[in-house]
């Protein structure tokens, strides 16, 4: 492995800053295991797996270790992720070192910016959302039920030429972090922000959209009759995400659109195959099922 590749140069380093304090060298190899070998790195933020520094490593975390991995990282600022909690979805990141935990992550032109202890992101969703930015077509009307800061909505208006975007939200941190992005990427005049639960919220926007967003994991089922109304006569495209078991995307695909058509027995309602996002767990994919309804 190569000197100046950034897994040796952090375990170097701190295995160096252990061996300093006294520790014995058969307690530098025990802790070792607890170093990173991989980590999030945007903005002057390097983010550190929830595991990492845990087992038997409290006594040696302080401000000198959290300094010396931000430099191994070439980072100002360090946190560790923590798990996604509650029915707001709030991040539970801890920050080791720097107070201010407002972070701006640049990706594919579209500038995202979230207090990161406050809000989630999910890396591994890079390539839905280009992808969304890049489905739209010009005079489209879009509703994003679960909007968070902007994940989809912001590369739809970025890079697609859509008439105007509704985005639903209910975690007022998110909404925070949603108004500023909307001012910092210059979109804001073609965007409305509509806090609070999309079952109410959503009351005034039956039949105006032609593309519906259901990005809400594990499930958005709650809010597909509303996604349904908000449907112009016409028709138009619902994208529903889910958890899928790996090796049988298809049933949980089947199972979406014998819901949907519960729901209207009078449209027609057809679906291509799933596509996987990303891994969600061992054996469970986060999948997003495109779906026509006319």
């Amino acid at each position: 492995m190569r000197d100046d590749d950034p897994h040796t140069r952090l375990v170097s380093q701190i295995k160096g800053l252990l061996r300093a304090r006294g520790l014995s060298e058969g307690e530098v190899v025990a802790l070792a295991s607890g170093i990173p070998r991989k980590w999030e790195r945007f903005s002057d933020v390097a983010l550190l797996p929830a595991s990492s520094f845990r087992n038997g490593w409290d006594s040696h975390c302080d401000e000198e270790l959290w300094t010396s991995v931000a430099t191994a990282l070439g980072a100002k600022r360090l946190g560790r992720a923590g798990e996604i909690e509650g029915q707001m979805r709030e991040s539970t990141v801890e920050m080791l070192l720097g107070e201010e935990d407002w972070v701006v992550r640049r990706e594919s032109g579209v500038d995202y910016g979230y207090n990161l202890t406050k809000c989630m992101f999910s890396a591994g969703n890079i390539n839905e959302r280009r992808r969304m930015g890049e489905m739209v077509a010009e005079g489209e009307v879009v509703l994003d039920l679960y909007a968070g800061i902007g994940y989809y909505s912001l590369p739809i208006l970025v890079h697609s030429q859509a008439e105007h975007v509704h985005c639903c939200e209910w975690n007022p941190n998110a909404i925070k972090a949603l108004e500023s992005n909307l001012e910092a990427n210059g979109v804001s005049s073609r965007c409305t922000v509509h806090f609070g639960d999309n079952l109410v919220t959503t009351a005034i926007l039956e039949g105006v959209a032609d593309r519906v967003l259901l990005g809400l994991l594990p499930t958005s089922q709650g809010s597909y009759a509303v996604a349904m109304r908000s449907l112009s006569r016409d028709g138009g495209v619902l994208h529903i995400h889910g958890i899928a078991p790996s090796k049988d995307h298809l049933s949980w695909a089947e199972e979406v659109i014998d819901v949907l058509g519960i729901i209207d027995t009078g449209r027609r309602i057809e679906a291509g195959s799933p596509i996987r996002v990303k891994s969600y767990a061992p054996h469970w994919d986060h999948v997003v099922l495109d779906v026509s309804v006319r």
